[in-house]
């Protein structure tokens, strides 16, 4: 597999500041996607560019994805994602983004033995969980518990040191099903469950989720393979907040658990991997009050009404998201083995009716993402509302992994420091506490 290079071309973009004239040279990446060097635009003029949420702002060059937005296109290092969700399974795709290629067979089943053998965690860790409330949000503990792996494996904690990388990277990818399968057990008051390594990774997960000690756990493969899809699904998606956040952290030289500690606490917000628990709130809130889509539709549209329609639109697509399409018939699949009728399900196909034949949506490019049938999938396999992003991290994990790998071995990478333009008071004196009003 070749990888076609950065290069800088002969284009550059001129940018007139204080009467001075300056050129700065145009990148164009792979895919013809062209950004501007404004690396010495501060050094040049005294001036910095404002871009609110980096929208407009390249933040790093990177061989891992690839998003046509208007398009609707997603690769993996230059793989369509439908191929990948036909063809491949989860770790293939996790060695995939990581290590830059496909595994071949022998490659292949020694990263699986890895991750096997690696699953379980040291049984101090599970003394954790007993001094976390009832109300601990299963984020803040898988956030937690990633970062506390830093003290079992002090080795790792310098990043520069390539020598134990990969039992780090393998120790990642192992060990967080397990950590978040016992998180879901804390809060159903079950006993823990051992990983099992005769399973593969997905079987393995839901295993360690629903299993009981009175009863033998029927597992499901096609179950499993839904899941599998997902997990591929959420894989990586190139520079976005969570990404961005491991990426940022990494700058500094923090070690890689702590990185995707803070890549954690970045997904867990509401407009990033929280989003498929809130299209869930929507449709339950819906099939509460009747079941009207209509009138749930209109007040989307309405600019006075403060009702979003959570899971249309992406913040990169302005075409269908490629991998809402995959998983739209995958939710049909399982919830049809399942034997599973849910109104839910009945309202989000309303919704989508609707929102893809009404003009307002058409012409907003409001069309469903990834998260908008996602939950629905989680929900009828069994997992709560509130481990919907813990899956969504557990999916991200391999996409975070590759590219902190990607940035600390591209030589001696710059610490993440963005500027501001100051909008605060201009220089005043020390007012004494007596003589304040």
């Amino acid at each position: 597999m070749t990888t076609a290079n950065t290069n800088t071309n002969t284009e550059t973009a001129t940018i007139a500041v204080g009467g001075k004239s300056l050129q700065y040279p145009i990148i164009t990446g792979s895919e013809n996607e062209k950004g501007i060097d404004i690396s010495k635009l501060r050094a040049d003029t005294g001036c910095v560019t404002l871009d609110p949420g980096y929208v407009n702002t390249g933040a790093c060059t990177s061989a891992v994805t690839f998003i046509d937005g208007d398009l609707g296109i997603l690769r993996y290092r230059g793989i369509p994602i439908d191929q990948l969700a036909e063809h491949s399974t989860f770790t293939e795709v996790s060695y995939l983004l990581i290590y830059g290629k496909l595994p071949t067979r022998a490659q292949l089943d020694d990263f699986n033995y890895q991750l096997c053998h690696h699953s379980m965690i040291h049984e101090d860790m599970k003394r954790f969980y007993d001094g976390y409330p009832s109300t601990a949000h299963p984020m803040g503990i898988l956030s937690a518990m990633v970062c506390s792996m830093s003290s079992y494996y002090p080795e790792a904690l310098d990043p520069s040191n390539r020598t134990h990388l990969n039992d780090t990277i393998v120790r990642l990818l192992a060990k967080l099903p397990t950590i978040a399968a016992l998180s879901h057990k804390k809060s159903r008051g079950q006993p823990f469950v051992y990983p099992d390594n005769s399973l593969s990774y997905s079987a393995n997960l839901l295993q360690m989720f629903f299993a009981v000690p009175a009863d033998k756990y029927k597992l499901d493969e096609d179950v499993a393979r839904v899941l599998d899809l997902l997990l591929i699904l959420h894989a990586d998606h190139e520079q976005n907040c969570s990404t961005s956040t491991v990426r940022l952290v990494g700058s500094s030289q923090a070690n890689l658990f702590a990185c995707i500690a803070a890549g954690i606490c970045a997904l867990w917000g509401p407009l990033h991997g929280g989003a498929n628990q809130e299209v869930m709130t929507m449709l339950e809130l819906i099939n509460q009050d009747g079941g009207n889509v209509d009138k749930y539709v209109a007040m989307a549209k309405d600019k006075k009404s403060s009702f979003r329609l959570m899971g249309f639109g992406h913040r990169v697509y302005k075409n269908f998201d490629p991998r809402a399409k995959i998983i739209k018939k995958a939710c049909d699949t399982v919830l049809n083995k399942l034997g599973i009728r849910d109104p839910l399900l009945d309202i989000a196909k309303k919704l989508e009716e609707r929102a893809l034949s009404d003009s307002y949506f058409v012409d907003h490019k409001l069309y469903p993402n990834v998260d908008f049938y996602s939950g629905i999938i989680y929900k009828a396999i069994g997992i709560p509302n509130n481990m919907f992003t813990v899956m969504f991290a557990l999916g991200r994990l391999p996409g975070w992994i590759a590219h902190w790998k990607e940035m600390t071995e591209s030589g001696a990478p710059k610490i993440g420091r963005p500027r501001q333009i100051y909008t605060g008071a201009t220089l005043q004196d020390y007012v004494p506490i007596a003589n304040r009003t």
